[in-house]
């Protein structure tokens, strides 16, 4: 049944959902006739004043009088004067993304478009028509200028699009189609070029994308705790709420919920708390583990609550009208300010990349101690099965892992403070939120290519120690899964293509995290 977007809010799932191509939509009727209401009222209004990008220039020549003849050309000089992009086109995910999120905000009503501007959005989302759009152009402060103005080329009937996988001119594609360019009628090059839905989409994408990196990370710690035999006091309700934190709190209790069922993990009473240890000068077991397997609750517990924080921001943006002027109905009238600029999403895709370059920097350390037999002292050196000397197991592997993750660790500093003031000064002061989403994707992906190391690392590991029957049934599960793709190896061979797709399997399937109650079951992932 298709989704109706009317005056309820866009869900974040519901926005994934259209953008993978698992659910319709449609526009309701009342949603339709607010949207030929602002657009008439604006039509009435502007006649008799001046209203920014309608009878004016555009930004620092809005000073200038545009006259009634002039109109619809500055709409098209000001779309094709924008249109400038440069670098390889966004990913399809993301141009979807952004199409929607125009769409979205075009819904609110208060931008007094054109109707045939959402009509011809709508059959492209549905259509899989997507825009060329160059990853570099915009500043994020009037929006995404740069790169809506590539998909306001399209809406014209300019430009090229991806069509059935392949780039077209857009006036061929139109034409086999059935489907008619916009109606520029007002400023509708100024409305589809003057908001934040590039970075919001592609925010929404890569936070969809962090959720899941998350999860992994989560399950392959519980793994490590697994494979050392750890003590569970480190996540248990008693230590973790002794800190107030929502994220740790919850970290502890998914991590209970994993392992509750686990024949690998120890109790410290069973172990610490006896005669036997009190007359033993050194301890065979290991006291307390290293930070990276000890203090997954208080390191995952910060993203967890990142990860939220931004669903709550891209989900009020996504439903938001970002442009500028605006129109106003109720007090009838016109507002001209600065809902545009993209803030809110530039901080929160920085402080994304930086929780999601956490995540890898916790994966390599948790490699690096499979790897180190003198620190883990259960598994041989870079859980190496063949004969030590000869073979090499997954020693390189780990250089794949360190390089990536410091290549996370370099482009994780914010875009949201290195503001360069342009346009003859008149954007002072901008968000570079684009960018910013544009290198949180990069993160992600990165991090992606590191957990893919690391299941392979736990794979063997397990393989070495023999504890498959011993593990979670969730984890076991996870073993499996992997198994199916990286089958145990113990003589040297090029490992490139297992990795990208163990990458496939992490980006493809979405762990589904078991509650405590689901864990006392016989569980499926």
């Amino acid at each position: 049944m298709p989704l109706l977007l009317n005056n309820s809010l866009l869900e974040l799932n519901d926005f994934i959902s259209i953008i993978n191509n698992d659910r319709d939509f449609e526009i309701s009727e009342e949603r339709c006739s607010k949207l030929h209401e602002s657009y008439n009222f604006l039509c009435d209004f502007s006649k008799d004043k001046i209203i920014y990008g309608i009878n004016t220039g555009l930004g620092p020549m809005a000073q200038y009088k545009i006259q009634k003849h002039e109109q619809v050309q500055l709409q098209l000089n000001l779309i094709r004067s924008h249109a400038v992009g440069a670098g390889n086109p966004l990913d399809d995910a993301t141009l979807k993304a952004a199409m929607l999120a125009r769409l979205n905000s075009f819904l609110q009503g208060k931008s007094g478009v054109h109707f045939s501007c959402i009509e011809m959005l709508s059959k492209m989302i549905k259509k899989n028509i997507l825009p060329f759009i160059p990853e570099h152009g915009g500043v994020g402060a009037s929006g995404d200028l740069v790169q809506l103005a590539h998909l306001a080329l399209n809406l014209i009937g300019e430009g090229k699009v991806k069509y059935h996988g392949e780039w077209c001119p857009t006036a061929e594609v139109f034409k086999k189609e059935g489907l008619q360019t916009i109606q520029i009628k007002l400023r509708e090059g100024l409305a589809i070029i003057n908001g934040t839905s590039v970075m919001t989409g592609m925010g929404i994408n890569n936070l969809h994308e962090a959720k899941n990196l998350f999860n992994w990370s989560l399950s392959l710690s519980c793994i490590m705790n697994e494979i050392v035999e750890s003590f569970d006091d480190h996540f248990s309700d008693e230590l973790n709420f002794a800190k107030r934190h929502k994220g740790q709190r919850k970290v502890a209790k998914q991590m209970q919920s994993i392992l509750c069922n686990s024949n690998r993990i120890l109790k410290r009473e069973e172990h610490f708390f006896t005669d036997e240890n009190l007359d033993q000068d050194i301890f065979s077991k290991k006291v307390q583990e290293y930070y990276s397997l000890r203090c997954v609750p208080q390191i995952l517990g910060p993203v967890f609550d990142t990860i939220n924080n931004c669903a709550r921001v891209l989900e009020d943006e996504l439903n938001s009208a970002n442009d500028n002027p605006i129109v106003s109905l109720s007090e009838e009238n016109v507002l001209h300010g600065g809902n545009f600029h993209g803030d809110y999403i530039s901080l929160e895709m920085d402080k994304l990349k930086m929780v999601t370059t956490r995540m890898s920097m916790l994966s390599e350390r948790q490699l690096n101690f499979l790897f180190n037999n003198k620190i883990n002292k259960i598994l041989p050196p870079f859980i190496n099965l063949g004969k030590l000397g000869l073979n090499l197991g997954m020693q390189a592997m780990q250089f794949t892992a360190t390089s990536t993750t410091a290549e996370c660790q370099t482009i994780s500093n914010p875009m949201y403070v290195h503001s360069i003031p342009n346009n003859n000064d008149n954007q002072d002061i901008v968000s570079m939120g684009t960018n910013s989403a544009i290198l949180c994707q990069r993160v992600l992906n990165n991090t992606r290519q590191v957990l893919a190391i690391q299941i392979i690392a736990v794979c063997q590991a397990i393989d070495y120690l023999k504890i498959e029957s011993e593990l979670s049934p969730f984890t076991r599960k996870l073993y499996t899964m992997a198994r199916d793709i990286v089958p145990v190896f113990i003589e040297d061979s090029p490992k490139y293509e297992e990795i990208a797709a163990v990458e496939k399997l992490i980006k493809e399937f979405e762990i589904k995290l078991p509650t405590f109650a689901e864990s006392e079951k016989a569980l499926t992932v």
